[in-house]
């Protein structure tokens, strides 16, 4: 069985960013999980003394607070400002991005519609920001119901699906008569999904590592799914089963963008092994 990588995997600028914050800061805490990888903050932790609160509501004694790379909302980040916290800032500049375009188009009087999960902590943050009305949607019959202003502008969550915004973009442009439209999806999860899709489609079985926790390694999972059904989504070795490469001849790994190295050379690793057999 050949082995072959996605040409594009693995750690964004974000996270690279973020994990580099946190190991320079030493003894802190982190507001949040710092990325979507439990694995990653568990080294974190155990090498540098990185600690992880649940959310801004934990915080007490602490002196050195690490904003996480989705951000928090606003209103926290305001009262912890307040109490002359050390706030060392690692959220990512493309999740800063749609934050800066919600504040100002709803200054500007435009409703706001974000395509995202609404439970996700980036998307809860970048909601903060709205001064007017705002909605978050995952799908366009989501808006059925919504009386819009004439005036609307659009993002999305970073790791969304360009394919799914468009839908969104398209019945905006139907039902408003200004709609203004910001792709705030990153860079660097279109490439992961294109390599991850071009991988799927000649692979006969697809190994996606990263958090199950993590939107972005979620779509890269999703994405080979719907290209090769043998598609299994992992965060360690440890979870890997030989079964699943019974006479298979070419296996694709991807990874998402808060996978870390080490825990990819490890899945390699294993499967070469089982490769051997």
């Amino acid at each position: 069985m050949r082995i072959e990588m996605a040409k594009s995997y693995g750690f964004c600028f974000g996270v690279k960013r973020a994990i580099k914050i946190a190991e320079n800061a030493g003894e802190a805490s982190t507001i949040g999980e710092l990325i979507h990888n439990a694995e990653e903050i568990n080294r974190l932790r155990q090498n540098f003394g990185v600690k992880t609160l649940k959310d801004a509501s934990e915080v007490s004694d602490e002196k050195k607070l690490i904003i996480r790379t989705h951000g928090i909302q606003k209103e926290d980040l305001t009262r912890l400002r307040e109490q002359n916290k050390e706030l060392i800032d690692a959220t990512c500049p493309f999740v800063t991005k749609p934050q800066q375009i919600v504040e100002k188009m709803s200054d500007e009087g435009y409703d706001i519609v974000i395509f995202g999960d609404s439970n996700h902590p980036e998307v809860k943050g970048v909601k903060s920001y709205a001064k007017g009305r705002v909605f978050v949607v995952l799908e366009p019959s989501e808006l059925d119901e919504i009386k819009l202003n004439s005036k609307v502008a659009v993002v999305s969550q970073t790791t969304k699906k360009i394919e799914n915004f468009v839908k969104i973009v398209d019945y905006l442009m139907q039902k408003s008569r200004e709609v203004r439209i910001f792709n705030t999806i990153c860079n660097a999860t279109l490439e992961n999904q294109e390599a991850a899709a071009k991988l799927a489609k000649k692979a006969d079985i697809m190994i996606i590592v990263g958090g199950k926790n993590s939107s972005n390694t979620k779509q890269l999972f999703l994405i080979s799914q719907s290209f090769c059904k043998d598609s299994y989504l992992i965060e360690n070795e440890d979870e890997i089963e030989q079964i699943w490469f019974k006479n298979k001849n070419l296996c694709g790994i991807s990874a998402g963008a808060s996978t870390p190295d080490w825990i990819i050379k490890k899945v390699v690793e294993k499967i070469e092994k089982i490769s051997k057999f």
